[in-house]
């Protein structure tokens, strides 16, 4: 992983252990993200370390990534991960037993009809919550689209090309802030393999942004420095 410039932390009253690891990982280099992505778990619990005082089962799991990093010299994610999956801990009930994990009900009914949108917050950490929509539209069989929003100069083909997204009747949606929306797939004209998808978002090691930014650029669709700032999913049944 390349290696950002170090940073001076400023010392913060109050904060957990979870919290203090975590700061002194950013003081190395890595960022919320990357921190999240070693725990196998969504960014917005690392911030919770800091708002919540969450972070308790990760203690064990930290310092000895921690350790990795400044006494191993191992600095690949991946390592990481596998060093913090061997060491966190799983929440116990008041019986000592494991405690369920809580998760978010997947929004996709019967008919396979499913939708799930994300701003600029999650879009910079990922857009995480849209990976258990495209993980179980995948697992039913479904098709997905979805409309992603950047800056008009970020896509290459010219507003309403069919080139860019041949059979969308939608029109074109364009913002006062010089930014439209585009929509890629359709019920009428087959959408994509949500499989397909979701095998795309594995290997981007679960950030759906990276996966559907990857797609649009090997496409050509966007330009590689444009930035996806809204994005939505739908899903549904092939016929």
């Amino acid at each position: 992983m390349p290696r950002r410039p170090r940073r001076r932390m400023q010392p913060q009253r109050g904060l957990n252990e979870a919290a203090r690891l975590a700061d002194r990982l950013q003081a190395v280099g890595y960022i919320k993200r990357d921190i999240a992505r070693i725990l196998d778990r969504d960014p917005s619990l690392v911030s919770q370390f800091y708002t919540k005082n969450k972070g308790a089962a990760f203690v064990l799991a930290l310092r000895q990534v921690l350790a990795a990093v400044e006494t191993g010299g191992i600095t690949d994610l991946p390592e990481l991960a596998a060093i913090a999956a061997r060491h966190t801990q799983r929440r116990t009930t008041a019986s000592g037993a494991r405690a369920r994990v809580r998760t978010k009900a997947v929004l996709i009914t019967p008919t396979g009809s499913g939708t799930g949108r994300v701003g600029a917050q999650a879009i910079a950490s990922g857009s995480a919550r849209l990976r258990p929509l495209i993980a179980e539209a995948a697992r039913r069989g479904l098709r997905l689209a979805f409309t992603v929003r950047l800056a008009k100069t970020g896509y290459l083909h010219p507003s309403g090309s069919r080139t860019d997204s041949p059979g969308i009747r939608r029109d074109v949606i364009q913002r006062a802030d010089h930014t439209e929306e585009r929509s890629y797939g359709s019920a009428q004209t087959g959408g994509f393999d949500a499989a397909d998808f979701a095998r795309r978002v594995d290997a981007a090691g679960g950030d759906v942004t990276a996966a559907v930014h990857q797609w649009l650029v090997e496409t050509g669709r966007i330009r590689p420095d444009a930035q996806i700032i809204h994005l939505e999913v739908r899903t549904w049944r092939p016929r």
